[in-house]
């Protein structure tokens, strides 16, 4: 069974043949004329800004990046439909609750005031409601 870290024999051939080139053209480049190695670093340095700047693209434009992991993250700009769709449950939540909350505060006030007004409608005065044997007059009233 191959291991995960062993460079297979393809990668190590291609590795010396890579090193073989590139020690070869080092020791060319010395016999070049100044103008074709000028040439050569300006090319060079164009090739590195262009690897740069693709790389920054890529990044930019990386909406959905998958993990090593398997999970899927968010990256890079998403435009402003994609963030607004990510808000909208949080704002449908926030509302839901500020509307449960009113609505539970409204019925409390309805209840209160029905309280209220069978206490006023009804035939005790109101001193009777503090009169230490309002209890005992509670339990043996017949209720209606």
């Amino acid at each position: 069974m191959k291991s995960l870290h062993a460079p297979s024999h393809a990668a190590s051939l291609e590795a010396r043949v890579g090193t073989r080139l590139a020690g070869m053209l080092t020791s060319q480049s010395q016999a070049l004329p100044h103008d074709v190695t000028e040439r050569l670093r300006f090319a060079r340095e164009q090739a590195l800004a262009r690897a740069q700047q693709a790389r920054a693209q890529a990044v930019r434009g990386n909406i959905a990046v998958v993990q090593g992991n398997g999970t899927l993250a968010l990256g890079g700009f998403a435009p402003w439909w994609q963030r607004t769709a990510s808000v909208l449950p949080l704002l449908v939540l926030v509302s839901g609750l500020v509307l449960i909350d009113r609505w539970v505060l409204h019925e409390q006030v309805l209840n209160a005031a029905e309280i209220d007004a069978q206490l006023l409608s009804d035939d005790l005065p109101p001193t009777a409601y503090s009169d230490p044997g309002f209890a005992e007059y509670l339990r043996s009233a017949p209720s209606p």
